[in-house]
Parts: C-alpha cells; sequence; structure tokens
C-alpha cells in the first residue's frame, strides 16, 4: 500500500488542524460535538446542512476530520492496490465539508491534480480552504458551494468521492448522487460509517454502480452480489486514527488512538484486478494456528485456517489485519 506517501500528509493535517483550533474553548467544542453527534444519528433532510457555523465547523474538523481522513484513506489505498500504475488527473470530493477525502487522496497519489471539494455549507467549506493553505498539494483546491442532491451536477473528471454524505440525504437523492457520479468519473468510491445501515446504504449505491457498468475494485474480490444475506450482518473495516490531546479532550478519551469502523465501495470502469480474497474480520490468533473470515471471488464467505505448519503462510498470517487482501500477493 502506499503509506510511507500518506504519512506525512496525516501529520501536516494533524499540525494544521491544532493550529487553526488553538484558543478554541474546549467546553464550547465539546457541547457543538454532542449537538452533531445528536444530528448526524438522526435523519437530516437535505434542506439543512448540519454544520451551521465556524463554531460547528470547528468542532467538526476536531471530532470528526481525523477519522474522516484515514477511512477513505484506507478506501482509496484498497481501490489503488487494484488498480496499479493508475493515478488520477483530477479529484471531485461530493460533500466534503473541510477536505478530509482530499487530504486522503493526496496521501494516496502523490503529485498535484486539480481537486474540487463540493458543499452546501459555506463554513465548512472556508475552513478547508484555510487548511489546505499548509498542504501544497492542496493549495490551489477549489472549493464551491453546492446543494448536494438530485439537482447536483458533477463535472468529468477521474475520481468522485462520497464520504460520510449519503446519510443526509433523502432515498432519491442517494440514488440520483449515485448516478451522476457514474456518469462523472472513471472511479467512484464511496465511504459510510460501518453501521448497518451505513452498510445499507454502500450496497445500495454499490449495485447502482455495478448496473452503470462499474466493476467493484475493492473491497469485495468481485462484482456480483454480496454473499451476505440481507439483516444477517454487515461488512465493515477499521482504521486507526491517532488523536491529538485535543481531540482527546473534546471526545473525553484518554487513549492516543481510537478505531474507526467504516464501510465502503470502490468502483471503476477501468480494468481492476480486485483482491484473490479479502479479510472481513479481525483475525483470531491462537496458539499455533490463525482463524481468517474471507470474502472470495465465487463469491461466497468462508473461514479459514493457517497453521503453524503452513510456514510463510502461517507468518503472513500472523501479521494480516482486518481489511487486508488474502493472500498477500497471491492468489487463494
Amino acid at each position: 500500500m502506499n503509506a510511507p506517501a500518506s504519512l506525512p500528509t496525516a501529520e501536516t493535517l494533524r499540525s494544521a488542524l491544532a493550529g487553526l483550533l488553538d484558543g478554541l474553548p474546549a467546553r464550547q467544542a465539546a457541547q457543538a460535538v454532542e449537538r452533531l453527534i445528536a444530528t448526524y444519528r438522526g435523519a437530516t433532510p437535505t434542506e439543512a446542512p448540519i454544520l451551521r457555523d465556524r463554531a460547528d465547523v470547528a468542532a467538526y474538523a476536531a471530532y470528526r476530520m481525523p477519522a474522516t481522513f484515514e477511512a477513505v484513506r484506507s478506501a482509496l489505498e484498497a481501490f489503488a492496490d487494484a488498480v496499479p500504475g493508475w493515478a488520477p488527473g483530477g479529484h471531485v470530493d461530493v460533500g466534503g465539508g473541510t477536505g478530509a477525502a482530499a487530504w486522503a487522496a493526496s496521501a494516496t497519489w502523490g503529485g498535484e491534480r486539480p481537486v474540487t471539494v463540493l458543499d452546501w455549507a459555506e463554513p465548512a467549506l472556508a475552513l478547508g480552504r484555510e487548511l489546505a493553505a499548509a498542504h501544497p498539494a492542496l493549495r490551489h483546491t477549489r472549493w464551491h458551494r453546492s446543494r448536494i442532491g438530485s439537482a447536483l451536477t458533477i463535472e468529468s473528471t477521474d475520481l468522485v468521492t462520497v464520504s460520510y454524505v449519503l446519510n443526509e440525504l433523502t432515498a432519491p437523492d442517494r440514488a440520483a448522487l449515485v448516478d451522476a457520479a457514474a456518469a462523472a468519473a472513471q472511479a467512484v468510491v464511496i465511504v459510510e460509517p460501518g453501521t448497518p445501515d451505513g452498510y445499507a446504504r454502500v450496497i445500495e449505491a454499490r449495485d447502482r454502480l455495478v448496473s452503470a457498468g462499474f466493476h467493484v475494485a475493492a473491497p469485495c474480490p468481485h462484482s456480483a452480489a454480496c454473499p451476505i444475506a440481507p439483516g444477517t450482518d454487515w461488512c465493515h473495516f477499521s482504521a486507526r486514527v491517532s488523536r491529538s490531546s485535543l481531540h482527546r479532550q473534546i471526545k473525553g478519551g484518554s487513549l492516543a488512538y481510537e478505531d474507526e469502523k467504516f464501510s465502503y465501495v470502490a468502483a471503476t470502469r477501468l480494468p481492476v484486478a480486485p483482491a484473490p480474497a479479502r479479510v472481513v474480520r479481525k483475525p483470531q490468533i491462537r496458539k499455533g494456528q490463525v482463524l481468517l473470515d474471507l470474502c472470495e471471488k465465487d463469491p461466497a464467505l468462508r473461514r479459514t485456517t493457517v497453521a503453524k505448519r503452513h510456514g510463510d503462510l502461517y507468518r503472513a498470517a500472523r501479521d494480516t489485519d482486518w481489511g487486508d487482501p488474502w493472500p498477500p500477493g497471491g492468489d487463494v
């Protein structure tokens, strides 16, 4: 994956957030965070942006931007692994707010490219513009206020990202947005919370993308129907997020990290080489063996046991993480 390139970008983002939020009263931020949590867990009509003013945006950036960055970066890296040698010539981030997905794309593919962030909350765009000034590759990003819904027009580009947005839309607007992204881009990456409802929205979007002629690059090893029986389980993954001291204060936690659970689909019109299989649960390491829950190309879900007698494969299994392809660099 592209972790070496992503590390400086992640550090730059953390530094930019710390500088921007310096002086923000933690109590004020914490109160705004509580309201945002309640709003995100509820039903938000498309006519009402969640982020209303700069205080909301600052709280959102401290509370959510690091986690959104890591989740989207994980999804983009999985996509990059399935389409080796390709890099987007342009990127449109729909509902991008303060620009976490733009930072994630920059962490995945180095260099500069035309980037446009669309959002309906002007305070979020303004703060995103300020943050982006700290990152040379994003200094020329365009920040446009747009209503995210059925009337949205997306300019032609290579990559469209839609992260943590579908929950804010009505069902017709979700469908219209996915269709617009598919019509505009070679690749579409959609990230939602790692909850049953978030997974259901991802599957809905995945089906529309496949119907539009896209191939699933990640996380699935195939473009067929998901083998999970509806209502029995959900597919999601986890990204480790480093917490700043302000982040810990606002979230009321003491650990230096947290784990962000997310669901995603990365699809493209380009030829793809998806993983032979994907680890869809945290591996269970036991004495002399590792249990891996895999989604396979069949499509099927299967648990496999890798024992110590398997030598190199066993050592690889001990180092394998939730969400990784399996086996590393080879066919099942």
